[in-house]
């Protein structure tokens, strides 16, 4: 992409030296430089709005001071370099701090000062308008209905909620089934609300051991325990200004629940191996799909955790509850796998269709989205077929129930299957939407029938 070209007035009732700076200057093909003697002159055509100004500060038609400040009401974003015969430091300290960008006093390297002082605004312009592309870029790429596909009343109603929390600085709690698209509309409210230029810090709380869970949260100090051989900063601190997302916080244990209650009630915390209290501003977004109601009494969930960090809830839909929005996320998946392979896109049969709207998707919307890209690799023509779909649907429950299992059984069955294919049990007992003890239970039980 090219680069801009930078409107540069210059104002000097020295004719030589403007004579000779403009030359200076317009040598820069990215220098579009216009010369002035006289302030009168200048001002008529402020309404340009030249990117730079380098004025002098004594004009026989005008005073520097009186000048700068008409420039930065006629044009705020015009940066302002004050040339001066004197070098009066009070004068000077006035000028910068009601807006000038520098002031120089001039002498035999008058020109190269000016120089470095217009390459410095234009490294500070260049910057400010990468970063405003690229907060519009992120805002165009989170918004709700860029970031999350659908147009259910189930989903909309998604939306409207999402709108309400970007509006106001409150906790959000995110309800749904796994594969639902929890941690997206964290990043939508995130990046969407008045903290999007700060971090947005996710922590997956099954993803981390119980012994390590506090470190990672709050931090440590060198020496705090054995490994820890620098000072690290907890995801907390990281996220200060910005959105901590704590996803399944149902699966924090309790003795971390109430050390992490503690500090976002005092919204201070000291990393391990530390005394010294460090303070934060975060919103906090937790995610679940389990029934924080149901755990608390179960007594595995705090109670004054629950309502310090619920805030406004967000239930999540399952794909099975959002009608048509399965036929269209199923296109716009085909439609991005197919340009991300650089394959003709292709469409899906009617035949198809109809397997899907039959299927229940207990992964919801991140099974979907597998099963779509292999259904692409999987057509060699243009069309999706039902065959290239990797479900039966139809066929799922009479397969399931034709063996006649005792419900033990299949409890048995599909723990099993559950731990020999993620080899976790934490995470089996994730996806099952079980506790671990309850998962040990059956391997116990099964290792003690074939003792």
């Amino acid at each position: 992409m090219a680069r801009k070209k930078y409107k540069i007035f210059i104002v000097d009732d020295n004719a030589m030296f403007l004579k000779v700076l403009h030359k200076y200057l317009a040598v820069n093909e990215l220098y579009d430089v216009q010369a002035f003697s006289t302030a009168r002159e200048f001002l008529q055509r402020l309404d340009e709005k030249p990117d730079i100004v380098s004025l002098d500060y004594t004009l026989p038609d005008g005073n520097g001071k009186d000048i700068l400040l008409q420039i930065q009401e006629k044009s705020p974003l015009t940066q302002v370099i004050i040339v001066s015969g004197q070098s009066d430091i009070t004068t000077a300290i006035d000028l910068l701090k009601i807006g000038a960008y520098d002031y120089i006093v001039k002498g035999v390297d008058t020109r190269e000062k000016i120089s470095i002082a217009i390459n410095k605004i234009i490294e500070k312009i260049e910057l400010t308008d990468e970063n405003t592309l690229l907060r519009q870029a992120i805002k165009k790429e989170y918004d709700f209905k860029n970031l999350i596909k659908g147009s259910s009343k189930a989903i909309e109603n998604v939306f409207e909620l999402m709108a309400k929390a970007v509006q106001a600085n409150i906790n959000v709690s995110v309800i749904g089934e796994t594969g639902t698209g929890k941690e997206l509309v964290a990043k939508g409210i995130h990046y969407n609300s008045n903290r999007s230029n700060k971090p947005f810090v996710p922590v997956n709380i099954t993803s981390i051991p119980d012994t390590l869970i506090e470190s990672e949260l709050f931090g440590y100090e060198k020496g705090a325990f054995t490994g820890a051989e620098g000072n690290k900063p907890g995801k907390i601190e990281m996220a200060d200004g910005g959105t901590l997302f704590l996803d399944e916080i149902a699966e924090m244990n309790l003795a971390t629940q109430a050390k992490l209650l503690r500090v976002l009630q005092e919204r201070e915390l000291s990393r391990l191996g530390s005394n010294k209290t460090i303070k934060f501003d975060v919103r906090v977004i937790i995610a679940t799909h389990r029934d924080l109601n149901e755990q608390i009494q179960k007594g595995l969930f705090r109670e004054d955790l629950y309502f310090r960090l619920l805030g406004l809830t967000i239930n999540l839909p399952p794909l099975r509850e959002r009608g048509s929005d399965c036929l269209l996320l199923a296109q716009y998946f085909v439609n991005d796998f197919c340009d991300d392979n650089k394959m003709p896109r292709k469409k899906i049969a009617e035949e198809t269709q109809q397997k899907l709207k039959t299927y229940s998707f207990p992964g919801n919307v991140r099974e979907l989205k597998a099963l779509m890209e292999l259904a692409c690799v999987l057509a060699d023509g243009d069309i999706i077929e039902p065959q290239h779909l990797n479900v039966n649907p139809l066929n799922v429950k009479q397969n399931l129930l034709a063996n006649e299992k005792t419900l033990q059984e299949y409890n048995e069955e599909i723990i099993f299957y559950f731990v020999n294919k993620y080899k976790n049990v934490r995470e089996a007992a994730r996806r099952l939407g079980v506790g671990k003890s309850t998962i040990y239970r059956y391997l116990n039980e099964k290792d003690n029938g074939e003792n």
